[in-house]
């Protein structure tokens, strides 16, 4: 407690510990006055007044070279982080790079590489802005963008709602593994993901309109592990069909086909970045769903 007496009101001055720190490398307090682009007297009564401020003397003067006192060698230390640390947040806010942040959410299976492109030239034209892009099922996403917890947000939903920036038809299919020809038996073995994700809600209502009896066997976080677990032969899934292409799946015709939902687009607000961003990004779903048209149609 004594020492907490002692310093608590202390604040250190940065260019007293800069005039502490040279003085103490370079051995003399002529040399860091040259240093400094100072002079002997200056950096002698900036000492002074840190030795005052923590009430210790800090240098043994009579030695040559310039040598710290016991009190002087437990400050170098800290004095050398302070700095270290001002200069570290004065270079921080001198960069330009994170003084705005564009929150954006979209659903695992959107993150392809032309949309991660797309994230990469942004921030390359945008570097005062800094992008925090999460991944997740689409009605959460579609909750948080709500709530104001995301400035930007591509989901699956339905039906687009009034204020998508855009929309676009996304046709859904059962899938699959490649060269099954048997029907599935009954109870149906399903692939799926977590509970609240639309194709899961969308496969179990369609099976039980069906009246067919199904069980989960398995659920996967990511559109990868669930695509493996088709192509596994694990069970069968409903999956976007621009999300197949390069999957070793095939449609199943066994059962009724899916109705498409929508791929919508939404951000709060107008400024030119925020138009800009959500137009890169809408730029290859277009295309993308686009080429899908022909296989919505053979499906």
């Amino acid at each position: 407690m004594k020492y907490i007496h002692v310093y608590d009101s202390l604040m250190f001055d940065p260019r007293l510990l800069q005039a502490f720190v040279e003085i103490a490398e370079a051995g003399s307090f002529t040399a860091a006055a040259h240093r400094l682009n100072s002079t002997q007297s200056t950096l002698s009564q900036q000492i002074s007044r840190l030795e005052n401020a923590v009430r210790f003397s800090l240098f043994d003067r009579s030695a040559r070279p310039v040598m710290l006192t016991p009190a002087g060698e437990r400050l170098i230390g800290y004095a050398r982080r302070i700095l270290a640390l001002q200069n570290e947040a004065a270079a921080l806010l001198a960069d330009p790079s994170g003084s705005r942040s564009l929150r954006v959410g979209l659903p695992d299976d959107l993150m392809t590489s032309a949309i991660c492109d797309a994230f990469a030239q942004f921030t390359t034209s945008h570097p005062e802005i800094r992008l925090d892009v999460t991944t997740g099922l689409s009605r959460d996403l579609a909750h948080r963008f709500r709530e104001g917890e995301l400035d930007i947000a591509l989901v699956k939903e339905p039906h687009a709602q009034s204020d998508a920036r855009a929309s676009f038809c996304e046709p859904l299919a059962w899938v699959e593994a490649v060269g099954r020809t048997q029907p599935w038996p009954e109870p149906v073995p399903m692939v799926t993901f977590p509970p609240g994700g639309l194709y899961r809600d969308q496969m179990i209502e369609m099976i039980e309109v069906a009246r067919s009896r199904w069980y989960l066997a398995f659920t996967g976080n990511s559109l990868m592990s669930v695509l493996r677990a088709v192509e596994a032969g694990l069970g069968v899934s409903v999956l976007p069909l621009a999300t197949i292409h390069a999957a070793k799946v095939q449609i199943c015709r066994q059962f009724e086909p899916i109705p498409p939902m929508a791929l919508s687009a939404y951000a709060w607000d107008q400024d030119t970045a925020t138009n800009e961003l959500v137009s890169a990004l809408i730029k290859p779903i277009s295309i993308d769903r686009a080429d899908n048209r022909n296989l919505q149609a053979k499906a």
